[in-house]
């Protein structure tokens, strides 16, 4: 639904006004500052849109009459607010009446509080077009987990740079063997020779008595003649003795444990760098998992991004070329910071649309702004997407297609016919030239 035709009297600083718009395209109301331009605006809001938007000071100050607003929609709905309470009178074309809730059906907020769209920040913004196209929980779903795998492979990715780090840093003897050696082998085998060679000892020292013996035995016969048949007879046994103590060199000759003990006491050498090796390679090993690990969350969240653009590309969005990326309202590439003000008003009027289809104009304030080939593209899109926005602009240019002066239409008697309908206002195709 657009608007026909308005009618204002005693409302902030209008005295009287009557406007009717151009139905498709852009009204421009102009004039200087103080002279009640934001006035009309005000007063649509407050008609349409309810007491919410009734000014603290309602009522024109060099007046005691009460306001009186009247609004004509496109299919014949009738407005009114008048009297000493600015009761509201909603006639339906068929002559019933209806009040606010009627009104609401087809007044989007937005459309008579743009600027309440236009100050939130971006991400607002996008979330207001998510919820209106009916994917914001299944995006916020997506956002969430890939958030979630973004901490993740933040974490995954710093840990594998710190296994290379380390793994990079230790040492490596090519000349170890795999496995770390076992000392007790050589130890058992060090002890077997101690043992061999206490037993050659103990042989020796046996060999070295009998020789003593033998020695003594040989003094004594010298000494004892008259004992020399036994002596004889002992010194055979002894002979016999001798005989079976007696050893080879090669039996006698001792072991060397040297290089058992060089290999013992370079056994935890060569064990420190095995342990050094089995270190590096198990770094090595945790830093191509958690490389791979990386790998994975990255096509995870790549695969969620896609997720995310499918279903971005498939939504109805209310404009071909508006998006939302990384939380942000994306249109023609740029973001709302970067948009040029004929832009930002297109995106934000696509938006009080696809809020409400019902809803076919909107109410827009300080387009002053805006040059004048903005507008011009501005108003080409309202004319072509077949909407209806009613703006105000600081100045009395032929842009213009009214002026307000104290608080007047310019050209207007500001008295209105009950039969007769004033004269339409220029509209911005006449008023532009174009």
């Amino acid at each position: 639904m657009k608007i026909n035709r308005l009618e204002i009297e005693n409302v902030k600083r209008i005295h009287a006004v009557m406007i009717e718009p151009t139905k498709d395209g852009l009204t421009i109301i102009g004039g200087k500052n103080r002279q009640g331009k934001s006035s009309v605006l005000d007063a649509i809001a407050w008609a349409l849109g309810g007491n919410k938007y009734k000014p603290s000071q309602a009522v024109n100050a060099d007046s005691t009459i009460p306001p009186r607003l009247k609004v004509i929609m496109d299919n014949g709905l009738v407005v009114e607010r008048k009297g000493k309470n600015s009761d509201l009178k909603v006639t339906d074309p068929e002559g019933q009446k209806g009040g606010q809730q009627l009104l609401d059906e087809f007044v989007e907020e937005l459309a008579i509080n743009l600027p309440k769209f236009m100050e939130v920040t971006g991400k607002e913004k996008a979330n207001t077009i998510l919820q209106i196209i009916g994917v914001g929980p299944q995006l916020a779903e997506l956002d969430q987990k890939e958030k979630e795998l973004y901490q993740e492979r933040t974490y995954v990715g710093r840990t594998a740079d710190q296994k290379e780090k380390f793994a990079k840093e230790q040492p490596y003897y090519p000349d170890a063997p795999e496995e770390p050696v076992s000392a007790s082998e050589l130890i058992k085998e060090q002890q077997e020779i101690l043992a061999r060679n206490g037993q050659r000892q103990q042989w020796a020292r046996e060999y070295d008595k009998i020789l003593t013996d033998l020695e003594k035995n040989e003094n004594a016969i010298e000494a004892y003649e008259r004992a020399l048949r036994d002596l004889k007879k002992e010194r055979e046994t002894l002979e016999e003795r001798r005989k079976a103590a007696e050893k080879t060199p090669a039996e006698m000759k001792m072991e060397s444990t040297e290089e058992l003990e060089r290999s013992i006491e370079s056994i935890e050498t060569i064990n420190r760098k095995v342990r050094a090796n089995l270190d590096k390679a198990k770094a090595e090993e945790d830093a191509k998992e958690y490389r791979n690990k990386y790998l994975s969350l990255t096509n995870e969240i790549e695969d969620i991004r896609k997720q995310r653009t499918a279903l971005l590309d498939n939504a109805d969005l209310p404009l071909p070329g508006l998006s939302v990326k990384d939380g942000e309202l994306i249109y023609k590439g740029q973001m709302w910071d970067n948009m040029s003000g004929a832009e930002q008003m297109i995106v934000s009027t696509s938006i009080v649309r696809k809020l409400n289809p019902k809803c076919g104009f909107v109410l827009l304030d300080k387009l002053e702004a805006m040059d004048l080939d903005t507008l011009k593209e501005f108003g080409q899109w309202l004319e072509e997407e077949g909407l209806q926005a009613i703006a105000t602009r600081v100045s009395t240019g032929d842009e213009c297609s009214i002026v307000i002066t104290d608080g007047y239409v310019e050209g207007q008697d500001g008295v209105f016919a009950k039969e007769e309908p004033a004269p339409k206002t220029i509209g911005w195709s006449a008023g532009m030239g174009f």
